[in-house]
């Protein structure tokens, strides 16, 4: 189920939006000077990076999932390549600089009210041996090396379908 529509006035003229059918749904509309509200998703991206038959994981610092683990990643900003979100992301979180090699599957679906609607997961690669730069350690407290029969405790559902996508892929 959809949350609820959160934009109440036009971002043009102020106006207080209405509802309306248009476009084959409900959506706010302008009655003033016709703009319509159209929501878009909420997009990260996220990346499965392995290593000896070991997949690199985050144990994230904060709510929800606190002190579960995920794969690293994060939210693409509305001006950015996914492909370099995501490098970003595994930078940011973990030191490691890494470089994207193909698209795994793109999950629907938000599982808590601040994340994202579509996640896009990728498989990439190292580009050094070790890390070269310091973890963020406001969201994650824990970088590690796990086989698939020794996965910890997994903060999402699509956390969990795309390291089910990596394994059936090894």
């Amino acid at each position: 189920m959809a949350p609820a529509l959160e934009m109440n006035y036009c971002p043009r003229c102020a106006h207080p939006l209405q509802d309306r059918f248009v476009f084959g749904r409900t959506r706010r509309v302008c009655p003033s000077c016709g703009f319509i509200f159209f929501r878009e998703h909420k997009v990260a991206a996220a990346a499965i990076v392995a290593k000896d038959d070991q997949v690199l994981l985050v144990r994230r610092t904060m709510s929800p999932g606190q002190g579960q683990w995920t794969i690293p990643g994060g939210f693409v900003d509305f001006d950015e390549d996914p492909r370099e979100a995501v490098v970003r992301e595994v930078f940011e979180e973990t030191g490691y600089r890494v470089e994207v090699e193909e698209l795994i599957d793109v999950i629907f679906g938000r599982e808590h009210e601040r994340g994202a609607n579509l996640l896009i997961v990728y498989r990439a690669r190292f580009l050094d041996d070790a890390p070269v730069g310091g973890m963020d350690e406001k969201e994650v407290d824990a970088v590690g090396f796990f086989g698939y029969d020794q996965l910890p405790p997994i903060a999402f559902k699509a956390t969990q379908r795309a390291l089910e996508l990596w394994k059936s892929k090894t």
